[in-house]
């Protein structure tokens, strides 16, 4: 990241806050800036004519590139803390919360991290693929509300740490965005670790299908100095430990991912969290409602994914939240009720591993 010098920013608790009171602390920020990160240039076959500007002969296309948002508290610790977000999401995931509270972004902020907020690449701000992509206008909010364990629609579970009003709804569902190519694990983890390269050494914060990708981002940058994922799609297991598919009653099956002997050896190197919220269940016993039951066959694989870790030395930890007593989380456990006691707890864990220098 290049410094720049400029008058720092006051970002207090009246500038675009709602009534709830987003951005509740003051932040003077010295400095912030976006940035694209990774990406390629393709050409289209023949040569280019000016005089022709329909015929697109000869053009390039620049795409699949992450976009980043970045902002740099004064007095910012050394190791930044990037989070890249999930299926169907985009940086807003970490930003002010659907009710208006504040998101992991200001949270850190105040606590003094550098943050690099990720719009994956063929997402959100990063839209511009290289590969094309069918959009169509699929009304499904109620999969992903059963799916993301708010409740079986249209209610909400007893536990659910989240608002209840119809508009934090709305906001919520708003925030859900389509991909404009076809989702590619290797695209995004090429484009995470130039951006690792950009924003220095810091932790790497991932969210459900962000996981994956997450993981090989870890595996090929050094700048990566720990990870907190949070109820991450998958696990990287090295070859020939790679489990067997769980059942489930979910449509969305858990299979692990398999990683080279170099990429494993590399994550056992770097201290790795993984935090699960509630009303999850546990054991080999399914899980009659499907959404439900797409999160017990993850945890069930976070365990075993712990377990191979340790044999081999690695440095991890997966927390089931409830058994911490941190309760009533959904999958979004950053925009929970609750999500400034989440952050706390990951603050805890970097301090316990030197991170949050």
């Amino acid at each position: 990241m290049k410094k720049k010098k400029m008058l720092p920013l006051l970002l207090a608790m009246s500038l675009f806050a709602s009534t709830a009171g987003a951005m509740s602390r003051p932040v003077t920020i010295a400095d912030q800036g976006s940035f694209f990160a990774g990406g390629k240039v393709v050409t289209a076959p023949g040569t280019y004519k000016d005089a022709e500007p329909t015929n697109f002969d000869g053009e390039t296309l620049h795409g699949d590139a992450a976009y980043v948002f970045w902002q740099m508290p004064v007095k910012a610790r050394k190791n930044a803390l990037v989070f890249l977000h999930g299926y169907g999401q985009s940086g807003k995931t970490w930003e002010t919360t659907p009710d208006g509270r504040d998101g992991f972004q200001n949270i850190f902020l105040v606590k003094g991290y550098k943050t690099f907020i990720v719009d994956e690449p063929r997402r959100g701000r990063a839209g511009n693929s290289t590969v094309p992509a069918n959009l169509t206008a699929q009304p499904q909010d109620q999969l992903w509300y059963d799916n993301f364990r708010i409740g079986q629609w249209p209610g909400y579970y007893d536990n659910a740490a989240v608002p209840r009003d119809e508009e934090s709804r709305a906001q919520f569902f708003y925030q859900i965005t389509p991909d404009t190519g076809k989702f590619d694990v290797q695209v995004v983890a090429e484009a995470m670790t130039a951006v690792m390269e950009k924003a220095g050494d810091g932790v790497l914060v991932t969210h459900s299908a962000g996981g994956g990708p997450g993981w090989l981002t870890a595996a090929h940058s050094d700048k990566v100095k720990g990870v907190i994922a949070l109820e991450p799609g998958t696990f990287p297991f090295p070859k020939g430990e790679l489990p067997e598919v769980e059942a489930t009653t979910s449509p969305f099956p858990a299979p692990g991912m398999e990683v080279s002997d170099e990429e494993f050896q590399k994550l056992l190197k770097i201290p790795m969290v993984v935090y699960f919220g509630d009303n999850i269940k546990t054991g080999p016993e399914p899980d009659s409602h499907w959404g439900l039951d797409n999160w017990r066959v993850r945890l069930n694989l976070a365990y075993k994914w712990e377990k191979v870790m340790k044999a081999h030395g690695g440095d991890v930890q997966v927390v089931y939240l409830p058994d911490i007593g941190i309760k009533g989380n959904t999958h979004f456990m950053m925009a929970d009720l609750n999500n400034q006691e989440v952050a706390e707890t990951m603050e805890k864990w970097m301090q316990a591993k030197g991170l949050n220098k």
